[in-house]
C-alpha cells in the first residue's frame, strides 16, 4: 500500500508553497484591514498626540532654557557692572582716606609746631619772670650785705633808706657794667 500511496501522491499536483490558497489570502486581507482600521482610528492619533505633547514640552523646555540663559547673561553683566562700580568706589574711598590722612598729619604737625612755640614762649616768659624775681631778691640781699659791709668799712650804720638804696643801686650798676665789659671782650 505504500507504493500505491506514493504513486497517488505523485499523480496529484503538489501545491506551490510560495502561493497561498485563496481563502488564506481573503482572511489575511480582512484581518489586515481590521487591524489597520484599529491602528488608524485609535492608536495612531494617540501616538500623534503623545508625540505632539513631547515636541511641545521639548520646545517649551528649550525656550525656558534660552530664557534662563538670557537671564543668567543679564545677571552676569549686571554683576560685572556692579563689581566694577564697587571697585571704582573703593578706589575713590582709598584716595579720599589718603588725602584725609595727609591733612590730619599736616594739621597734627602744625598743631605740634604751634604748641611747641607756645610752650617755648611760655618757658621763656617764666624764665624771664623768675630771673626778674631772682634779680629783685638778689638786689635786696646784696643791698643789705653791701650796707652791712659798707657800715663795717666806714664804721657807721647806714640807716637812711634813701642813702642806702642809692649806694646799693650804684654798686649793682658798677657790677653789671663790669660783667658786660668782660662779656664783650
Amino acid at each position: 500500500m505504500l507504493p500505491a500511496l506514493v504513486t497517488l501522491a505523485a499523480e496529484e499536483e503538489t501545491p506551490n508553497p510560495l502561493l497561498p490558497e485563496v481563502y488564506d489570502l481573503v482572511w489575511g486581507a480582512l484581518c489586515f484591514v481590521a487591524i489597520l482600521f484599529v491602528f488608524w482610528k485609535f492608536v495612531l492619533p494617540r501616538m500623534q498626540d503623545m508625540l505632539d505633547q513631547r515636541a511641545a514640552a521639548i520646545e517649551g523646555n528649550i525656550e525656558k532654557a534660552d530664557e534662563a540663559q538670557r537671564q543668567a547673561e543679564a545677571a552676569l553683566e549686571e554683576y560685572t557692572a556692579q563689581l566694577a562700580e564697587a571697585r571704582k568706589e573703593a578706589g575713590e574711598i582709598r584716595e579720599n582716606a589718603r588725602e584725609d590722612a595727609k591733612k590730619i598729619v599736616a594739621e597734627a604737625k602744625e598743631n605740634a609746631v604751634v604748641e611747641a612755640s607756645r610752650v617755648t614762649s611760655a618757658a621763656h616768659a617764666q624764665i624771664e619772670a623768675e630771673r626778674q624775681t631772682a634779680l629783685v631778691s638778689l638786689r635786696g640781699e646784696v643791698g643789705s650785705l653791701a650796707l652791712d659791709l659798707a657800715g663795717g668799712v666806714i664804721g657807721e650804720t647806714l640807716s637812711d633808706d634813701a642813702k642806702a638804696q642809692a649806694v646799693v643801686d650804684r654798686f649793682l650798676a658798677d657790677l653789671e657794667a663790669s660783667e658786660s665789659q668782660k662779656a664783650a671782650q
